[in-house]
């Protein structure tokens, strides 16, 4: 980028002063669009942002706008998103002992879910992104996300969890609001991810297959919503149990 600007800036001094440096014909052909500047946090930067270690730039998605009722949302109300584009990926992580990087499960132009609390949001020429970490990605997609779609990265688990409503011992439901605050922690498995990198970058096994029922830690599930409905994302060592 820098040199694209010196190269245009010896044209227009060229053009100014009438001489040439170059031999007619050999002059590289340069654009002003390949000079211009972007922002990040508002500081005029050239060249683009370049992820490091194992963090990935993610342009994330348009706030919701109303609630499910159809309540339109305006201002600090609208729902922030946790899903975006992948714009660009860090080389990955070296392990501290074997040296060895470990790939990054994503690629550019993939859709990811990460949570709620992860990442360090900045502004690029007035887009919203956010940087995570590949460990903070739940889901990956192509396209719009859908449960045909999705696809889980290291040693995630995508569980679905029913819990609508509960029964106490007289037979007495429960709405899930009234409910305790401890969350579901049983349910079957929808989709596995492929293992977690061991430290000589082979992958580690995964315990657990498609339609299995778990029963996995309280609370370690992070929930993501996926054709309305509801899953858990759990990793592999918090999942206690299958039957």
């Amino acid at each position: 980028m820098k040199l694209f600007c010196a190269a245009i800036s010896l044209l227009v001094i060229e053009s100014a002063f009438g001489f040439t440096s170059l031999a007619p014909g050999s002059r590289p052909a340069f654009s002003l669009t390949q000079c211009s500047a972007t922002t990040l946090d508002g500081r005029k930067i050239t060249g683009d942002v370049k992820p490091l270690n194992n963090f990935v730039l993610v342009k994330i998605g348009e706030a919701r706008e109303q609630t499910e009722g159809g309540i339109l949302l305006t201002g600090k109300a609208k729902i922030k998103k946790t899903e975006g584009t992948v714009v660009a990926i860090g080389p990955g992580r070296t392990h501290q002992d074997s040296g060895i990087v470990f790939d990054m499960p994503v690629s550019e132009g993939q859709g990811v879910v990460y949570g709620k609390f992860d990442g360090t949001e900045i502004n690029i020429g007035g887009a919203k992104h956010v940087l995570i970490r590949d460990d903070d990605i739940l889901v990956k997609f192509t396209g719009d996300l859908s449960l045909d779609s999705v696809d889980m990265v290291r040693d995630n688990v995508l569980v679905y969890v029913e819990n609508d409503e509960s029964e106490t011992d007289g037979g007495i439901l429960i709405a899930k609001s009234s409910s305790a605050d401890k969350k579901p922690s049983t349910g079957i498995v929808v989709k596995v991810g492929p293992g977690k990198m061991a430290s000589d970058g082979s992958l580690m096994s995964m315990d657990v297959a498609v339609d299995d029922m778990v029963k996995f830690r309280d609370f370690a599930g992070m929930d993501v919503e996926i054709d309305g409905k509801e899953y858990s994302v759990v990793k592999m060592a918090d999942i206690l149990a299958q039957f």
